[in-house]
């Protein structure tokens, strides 16, 4: 049993790093509590889930409250009875700037949603994972948190997601519940493309053109299915000792850093 926040998307051409997850995961045979603010774009999933004969719920929930974190991981545990897999996937990035010009309302509302988010729903989610001495959470960074970018409250949001992983990985280890992060560099979805391309009144094709020139593994971005792949292992037995991880997915992007 998988809980993917974020499992809907922003409208647009491609699908989005929560979608893929949670169709992923399904085709996998888990069932899947499909959390999002958004519960039209959810049923959205939840329709493509269940025309693969794959099993899937809705829940909506904004997970930056804690009333609605506690919520969802009681609706997951009376829907499905345990909690294994707890894929955090929730993150914005609009209006941010750099520090001159970004604004006291931008950093809050960036930090609650990217970082505050994640806490509250482990927060929930982890006592139900303590009692059964098993759990996985996967919490979505971005190589923004490792790398150089104009962005300020997002890179920041981001590296606490990394130190947040960190330390959830080695204070939950004795339980046997495993933490990891995925970080995703420049990928072809939609709030990537499409949002870009509103903000900034640039057509599509120009900044996909632009995103692929940036990376260096064929010079093309990534779509949400590496993301999900990726999910896909770290929730595995396959993964069964790895914890801690920062995993970047992006290309050989982050490989700059060297």
């Amino acid at each position: 049993m998988a809980i993917v926040t974020g499992a809907g998307q922003t409208a647009g051409d491609t699908i989005g790093n929560g979608r893929a997850t949670a169709m992923l995961f399904a085709r996998e045979g888990t069932k899947v509590l499909l959390v999002d603010r958004d519960e039209a774009s959810a049923r959205d999933t939840e329709s493509l889930i269940h025309a693969e004969n794959g099993e899937a719920a809705v829940f909506r929930a904004d997970v930056a409250r804690s009333d609605d974190c506690r919520a969802m991981t009681d609706e997951c545990i009376k829907r499905f009875g345990r909690i294994d897999v707890l894929h955090n996937n929730v993150g914005i990035g609009a209006g941010d700037a750099g520090p001159v010009h970004l604004s006291e309302e931008a950093w809050d509302r960036i930090h609650a949603v990217n970082l505050k988010s994640m806490f509250l729903t482990c927060k929930h989610v982890l006592p139900v994972m303590r009692r059964q001495r098993r759990g996985v959470i996967l919490n979505v960074s971005s190589i923004a948190s490792i790398c150089s970018v104009g962005l300020l409250a997002y890179k920041t949001s981001k590296a606490g997601v990394n130190a947040l992983t960190h330390s959830l990985a080695i204070g939950n280890a004795p339980y046997g519940i495993r933490v990891n992060a995925i970080l995703p560099g420049l990928m072809n979805t939609p709030m990537a493309i499409e949002g870009i391309s509103q903000e900034r009144g640039i057509a599509k094709e120009d900044v996909i053109r632009a995103r692929d020139a940036q990376v260096p593994l064929d010079r093309k971005m990534g779509t949400a299915w590496d993301v999900a792949y990726a999910a896909l292992f770290l929730a595995s037995d396959e993964a069964k000792f790895i914890t801690g991880v920062l995993l970047p997915v992006d290309g050989g992007q982050s490989a700059r850093i060297g």
